[in-house]
């Protein structure tokens, strides 16, 4: 069984996006270990404000078919497959972990980059996988988001009505 986790944004009815990508991860992967909600500003473009969480699932799938199913996810949601990297967009769903694997083959990128470069990503993971140490640099993403830079942090937590 393999143990990955997902970063998940949308700027683009967020609050209809966000909860069918639970839904559908739920149909696939089974139980889910879902962060804390966080509202933060676009990054690399003007745009509404994101949602963004971290989920982590156990699976049986390859690491490429577990990228397959969610890219699937994210077409179902409305997402455009010529999406622009810095763009709005309806859901964003990123494999960024997949048990210890090292990979940087075109699309997939495994351990993501984001992991360590934006606090929408390590915040959540260091919030459900404290622990759990970077597959390259060996540091646990608690250690990695205590020590991150937060002078410029422009998120905060947030509890969504559909959550209630």
């Amino acid at each position: 069984m393999h143990q990955g986790y997902i970063s998940i944004g949308s700027n683009i009815d967020k609050d209809k996006h966000i909860p069918a990508s639970l839904d559908a991860l739920k149909n696939h992967f089974g139980t889910l270990t879902i962060s804390s909600i966080y509202e933060s500003e676009a990054v690399g473009f003007i745009g509404d404000t994101f949602y963004n969480l971290i989920v982590g699932f156990k699976s049986t799938l390859a690491v490429k078919d577990a990228a397959k199913t969610l890219r699937q996810i994210e077409l179902e949601n409305g997402r455009s497959r010529n999406s622009q990297k810095f763009s709005s967009r309806t859901l964003d769903l990123d494999l960024i972990l997949y048990d210890d694997l090292v990979i940087n083959d075109g699309r997939l990128q495994i351990p993501r980059d984001e992991i360590e470069r934006y606090a929408f990503v390590l915040e959540p993971l260091a919030e459900i996988a404290p622990d759990l140490k970077h597959p390259i640099s060996q540091q646990s993403y608690a250690s990695i988001w205590l020590n991150y830079d937060k002078s410029k942090l422009s998120q905060k937590r947030i509890t969504p009505n559909w959550i209630r």
